[in-house]
């Protein structure tokens, strides 16, 4: 072969292997986007039954579709309610201290439902919504003994979330509840559990207490206070309030104040500025056996009483206060006064139990109050009245 045909002979096999190195990186780029351009994977395969269980499970529940729209229609109106006060140290040196609740949006006009031990004391108040957007409040008022406090806020114009409120009267063991506050700082956490009992008597305080309280095992801590318990319908039926703790975190035992109690509360607030607490009028001391012993008492248990208010509703029904002091260890009380022992036939034996059964009463109602007085047992009606300086 010629040295010419030999050039023109390699020049053929150079582009036949171009064209054929050409031909592969094609076949290898059409080979990548092949799968787009396949049909679709008949339906009996393994891929679209996993498929199928893949979407299957991934689709919430009865139950769970519950919980997301409860939430989802509730949780813009669950405030979270920020407080600042000042306390005095040993050495009378002014100390800030800072607090966290929950609370819930009752009205469009900014009205705010909480507990009153999440804003007693505080100087400023400052409340964030599910929103994040933060407002000041201003105190209305509030009812100590029972735990209940109304704030505000000034919505400038803006709609506001507002959780409607239901009839705790209505309620069973067994029923569904949602809980939705802010726990340790956590903004708008919702838990769930069920009523676990009712009528409930849980003292908060020496003179505080929640009447017919709503027992619950959805989860509530520190910060949750004042937050709102709701039932299934989207309805407020409770203020939780307390926990049962042997160890300073949830136990599964919370205690809510019914919302019926918040309402009445919440009623005279906005329309009275004042809560009308009744008022009986007296101050005592509880005995028992041995104090009674001592003294020649003619009941073994019950309420002496120490003095009558002045122009109050028992000093008016004729109850009667001591008439002289004694002293026992370093405690002065007076002596001779009556014993009361039951109110409405309700038995009393501390100043709690007296709250207790006025806690249901309004002014001008009138009571029956049983009581001793030397050796003498006496029923005496007495017309209640407005407790002064509630607020």
């Amino acid at each position: 072969m010629s040295p010419r045909n030999q050039i023109s002979f390699l020049r053929l096999l150079a582009v036949i292997a171009i064209l054929i190195l050409g031909a592969y990186w094609a076949g290898a780029r059409w080979g990548a986007r092949q799968p787009i351009n396949v049909g679709a994977v008949p339906g009996d395969s393994a891929a679209v039954k996993n498929a199928k269980f893949a979407a299957r499970d991934a689709a919430p529940s009865s139950d769970e579709a519950l919980n997301v729209r409860i939430y989802r229609q509730s949780a813009s109106a669950v405030a979270n309610v920020l407080t600042k006060a000042t306390e005095y140290d040993f050495w009378m040196d002014p100390v800030p201290v800072e607090g966290a609740g929950s609370g819930f949006v009752i009205d469009a006009k900014g009205y705010i439902l909480t507990n009153y031990h999440v804003v007693q004391g505080a100087q400023t108040i400052e409340v964030v919504l599910g929103d994040q957007s933060r407002h000041s409040a201003k105190f209305i008022g509030a009812d100590q003994r029972n735990d209940v406090a109304l704030i505000k806020i000034d919505p400038a114009g803006k709609p506001l979330a507002v959780l409607p409120l239901g009839d705790s009267a209505t309620l069973q063991v067994g029923q569904k509840v949602l809980a939705i506050g802010n726990p340790f700082g956590f903004q708008s956490t919702l838990t769930t559990g069920v009523v676990s009992a009712l009528g409930r008597t849980v003292q908060t305080g020496q003179n505080t207490l929640i009447d017919e309280a709503i027992q619950t095992d959805a989860a509530i801590n520190r910060g949750n206070s004042g937050g709102p318990l709701i039932n299934t319908h989207g309805e407020v039926i409770g203020i939780n309030s307390a926990i049962y703790t042997p160890s300073g975190t949830t136990a599964g035992i919370g205690f809510a104040i019914p919302i019926n109690t918040a309402k009445s509360i919440a009623h005279d607030l906005i329309t009275d500025g004042r809560v009308h607490q009744a008022f009986l009028g007296v101050e005592t001391i509880p005995i028992n056996e041995s104090f009674a012993e001592a003294l020649g008492l003619p009941a073994q248990e019950g309420l002496l009483v120490q003095t009558t208010t002045r122009g109050g509703p028992a000093a008016a029904a004729g109850i009667k206060g001591g008439d002289r002091v004694a002293q026992a260890g370093m405690r002065r009380f007076y002596i001779g006064g009556d014993v009361i022992t039951a109110i409405d036939g309700q038995k009393v034996s501390s100043p709690l139990h007296v709250n207790l059964a006025l806690n249901k009463k309004r002014p001008g109602d009138t009571v029956d109050v049983a009581l001793f007085r030397g050796g003498k047992k006496m029923n005496l009606q007495v017309k209640l009245a407005e407790r002064p300086g509630n607020n």
